[in-house]
């Protein structure tokens, strides 16, 4: 079966995994997805992520981060270029998240980045999704 928009199915099985706690979140992998999950990991929304053979097909897993508590990581994760409508920002136009509190991954021609370091770069870009 194929997924009209692996990304949204990326974010839906991260948010899903973090509302109910599970400690690891499985998904088929693409090099979007691996870029992706780079950036959660270095933003520090998630531990760790592999990829790992599962009956000779590849697939992504992800490690998801909570506090002492049980407290999430991830409050809240928004896809907002979709297929149907896909949206894109210049360079003076990146936008903020919370006011800097979450982070917006962008796709640049110089790959994806967050919002501050497509400003500090100067490019625009493709607004994926919002995350806090």
């Amino acid at each position: 079966m194929s997924i009209t928009d692996p990304i949204a199915d990326m974010l839906t099985r991260i948010r899903n995994g973090s509302s109910s706690y599970h400690r690891v979140v499985e998904m088929p992998i693409s090099k979007t997805k691996q870029e992706l999950a780079r950036i959660l990991k270095e933003e520090g929304y998630i531990e760790d992520f592999k990829v790992i053979d599962k009956n000779n097909h590849p697939e992504l897993k992800v490690e998801l981060r909570y506090g002492p508590n049980k407290e999430r990581a991830i409050t809240g994760i928004k896809r907002i270029s979709r297929p149907g409508l896909r949206v894109y920002v210049k360079k003076d136009e990146v936008p903020k998240v919370l006011r800097g509190l979450g982070v917006a991954i962008i796709s640049t021609s110089k790959g994806f980045m967050v919002d501050n370091k497509a400003r500090e770069f100067g490019v625009g870009g493709e607004v994926v999704c919002y995350i806090w």
